[in-house]
């Protein structure tokens, strides 16, 4: 690249009433030469642009208002100068107040252009560099800076503040960092740190970020502390947090979203229980820890395993009840029944795990009869915490046998939480006793400690709040004798509600309209209900909520592989799977064919026969496959945010794969074929054929542009030919011939 050659920096902060982005960038001030925005790829040591090293945002949101501090690190590591001016588009007129901006400390002037002349700004510069990427922020102001070098081999700390209102709807306040910003860079962020804070005069009621995996801190009922870090990462997804305020005495929130008026919608409810007191008392419960204390737990197993038997026992409280199974061949129990917690039990019960030790064959069957035959009162929470590294190898062995058995003796609804620990546990046998006993499992690597996994969920459930809770779903207009209103709703079955815990709930709606939710369950051994109204939409003009899609066709993956998984092949299920993977890009380890350029996407019957070929895989129930694919399924059945492009695929090794032929943009995903990107909603094996003809940068591209709008406008902006749907219209858009 030449001297002056520099790259469009991308990744400053907004915030924004819709999902279109706005982000801040550098124009390189070389007049002569077009230059293009880097990207994520390799380069040779003459053509590298810039790389962001660390990326830090700092928030504090006080009811609506945040105000905002954004550091990025940029590093040139070309032997040039890089000359350029930052330009931060506007989400919307009058959003932004006390807008500064600092290269190294020092403040840069800058003006503010409005809409019509900022759209002039960005076509000239698309124009010239031949780079749609620009093209997303048409129809918006920008803030725009003088022109500042980095020079070559150095880093420059660009830090931007500013006040902005956050926009509502519904009550919700809404937060968006546009993290896909910093895709336009040459290479990963090594560090990325979100850190916000939220106050509110109300009490806050729940927060939720759809995009990322969140640590969301609550001391308080008007405060919260969200956070967010990763390493080595290309953004794909920008950054966004949901919250709202009120004061009812269960806190919840439902989002719904129905793109198309003739097919089903998709609902969210979230709900969380009231912020208690640090003094409050927790409800009574019940909890046993079965613990495999067989030979191939000997080692630095067994002692993690009792190092986690300990923390459970030092997080018991007055009240609680508790028992330890140890079993090998033999089954042994601290007592004979459950003991009421005290400080003289609970030494005894820490004697006991330091005298245990391991060897023996595993009876499964037998410690986990001998641990449920032990709860006898259905009207306390009980947990049932059960650990093994192994397959069944004493006793019954059938696994079929083992679940009944265990099904029969659990007559009080204990919830059983299952630990696999290692790649030598039967993993469908321990899938089998949590889905039977109303629990869920969990698996842990050989290189992993059991202790932190067996805290981790222990603490979830330490507090329960609500108890068998169940959600009823009530349609203005739905007869007795109609389908009912809301179906296919994950989690299944009842569920417990513990203190500090979110309830995430996703389903599919039939008929819109107003309606009335009732959350039912046990408290203190008593029935409780509450009902709240909700609404939901016959059809979104918008985008805004159409994650709620996405979190609903990851479950809904979830639960196809477990219903396979347990029950066998359904021809049924499986063209499902391949429809929903196909669709959102969801690419399973069963699925994950659909990234290879060759096979034709709408292929339905020959994909749905690859694709049951590759779940026979399910029918090893140990080893390492066995372990990953259970893992794998749990996370989908479980997940909070839409799933990645790519899940697992491959060997099983759990490791998601660079996918190179699949992209996800907006709400649509788009697979690579003959060189092109095409809408998995475009159902025709030649897309071209009727589809209109647009050249890149032609007058016809930017009249689209402007008739289409923002949203729209990503679709575009793809750095190959693009087949893409819009509303019932199908376009080709062809990028000019280098």
């Amino acid at each position: 690249m030449r001297r002056t050659a520099a790259s469009l920096l991308c990744c400053l902060l907004t915030l924004s009433a819709s999902l279109a982005l706005a982000q801040g960038v550098l124009i390189s001030s070389d007049r002569h030469r077009p230059i293009p925005l880097p990207r994520p790829k390799p380069l040779p040591p003459e053509r590298a642009t810039y790389r962001i090293d660390e990326l830090k945002v700092e928030a504090r949101l006080t009811g609506r208002v945040a105000q905002v501090q954004v550091s990025e690190t940029f590093h040139n590591p070309s032997r040039y100068t890089l000359e350029a001016a930052f330009v931060f588009p506007l989400p919307y007129d009058g959003a932004i107040d006390q807008m500064t901006l600092l290269v190294d400390g020092r403040e840069l002037p800058g003006r503010l252009l409005p809409a019509d002349e900022a759209a002039e700004f960005y076509q000239r510069i698309v124009r010239k560099n031949r780079d749609p990427a620009l093209l997303e922020w048409m129809g918006r102001g920008l803030f725009k800076t003088s022109v500042f070098p980095i020079p070559a081999g150095a880093s420059r700390t660009v830090t931007l503040r500013y006040t902005q209102i956050c926009p509502q709807d519904r009550g919700l306040t809404d937060f968006i960092f546009p993290l896909r910003t910093a895709h336009y860079t040459a290479g990963p962020l090594d560090r990325l740190r979100i850190d916000l804070s939220i106050e509110t005069s109300q009490p806050i009621q729940n927060v939720y970020s759809p995009s990322h995996a969140v640590d969301i801190r609550r001391n308080a009922d008007t405060t919260a502390h969200v956070s967010y870090e990763a390493r080595h990462v290309v953004p794909s997804e920008d950054f966004r947090l949901l919250y709202d305020v009120g004061d009812r005495p269960l806190r919840t929130t439902l989002f719904s979203y129905r793109p198309d008026a003739e097919q089903d919608g998709y609902l969210l409810l979230l709900a969380s229980p009231p912020i208690e007191p640090a003094d409050a008392t927790p409800q009574p419960k019940t909890v046993i820890f079965v613990v495999d204390r067989s030979g191939s737990m000997s080692g630095k197993k067994i002692e993690q395993a009792k190092a986690a038997l300990k923390f459970v026992l030092g997080r018991l409280r007055e009240g609680d009840l508790f028992n330890i199974v140890a079993y090998d061949s033999e089954v042994a129990s601290f007592a004979e029944e459950v003991q009421r917690y005290t400080p003289q039990t609970q030494a005894a019960a820490t004697a006991f795990v330091d005298g245990l030790f391991a060897g023996g064959s595993t009876n499964i069957d037998a410690a986990l009869r001998t641990a449920l035959l032990q709860l006898t009162d259905s009207q306390r929470p009980s947990y049932l915490l059960f650990l093994t590294d192994g397959l069944p190898t004493a006793g019954e062995q059938n696994e079929t046998k083992i679940v009944a058995a265990a099904k029969a003796a659990n007559q009080v609804r204990a919830r059983l939480f299952t630990f696999g620990v290692g790649y030598d546990v039967n993993s469908r046998l321990l899938d089998k006793l949590a889905r039977a006993n109303h629990g869920r499992s969990q698996y842990v690597r050989p290189n992993e400690d059991i202790e932190q996994h067996v805290a981790r969920l222990y603490h979830s459930i330490e507090s329960p709040v609500l108890t068998q809770a169940t959600i009823e779903f009530r349609v203005a207009g739905t007869g007795a004798n109609q389908p009912a209103a809301v179906y296919r709703v994950y989690p299944k079955g009842d569920f417990d509600l513990f203190r500090g815990q979110q309830l995430l709930v996703v389903a599919r709606y039939r008929r819109s309209g107003d309606a009335k939710i009732i959350l039912r369950g046990r408290l203190h051994g008593k029935t409780v209900e509450f009902p709240f109204d909700a609404h939901l939409v016959r059809q979104s003009s918008d985008q805004r909520w159409a994650f709620v899609e996405k979190i609903w066709a990851t479950r809904r993956i979830g639960e196809i592989i477990d219903q396979i998984d347990l029950h066998g092949q359904n021809d049924e299920l499986i063209q499902e799977l391949v429809e929903l993977s196909t669709r959102h890009g969801i690419l399973t380890p069963y699925t994950s064919f659909l990234a290879d350029e060759s096979v034709g996407l709408h292929d339905v019957a020959e994909n749905a026969t690859t694709a049951a070929e590759n779940l026979r895989a399910l029918e090893k129930v140990s080893g390492r496959s066995g372990f990953v694919q259970r893992e794998m399924k749990a996370r989908l059945q479980s997940a909070l945010q839409p799933a990645p492009v790519a899940a697992p695929v491959g060997d099983f090794d759990g490791r998601r794969p660079k996918v190179d032929t699949v992209r996800r943009v907006g709400n649509k995903t788009f697979y690579r074929r003959q060189n092109m990107w095409i809408d998995s909603m475009v159902a025709t094996r030649n897309p071209t054929a009727t589809a209109e003809r647009v050249a890149q940068f032609s007058d016809r591209y930017f009249e689209l542009l402007q008739e289409l709008g923002p949203r729209a406008a990503r679709y575009f902006t793809l750095d190959e030919a693009v087949i893409v749907k819009i509303g019932s219209h199908v376009y080709h858009i062809v990028p000019p011939n280098p």
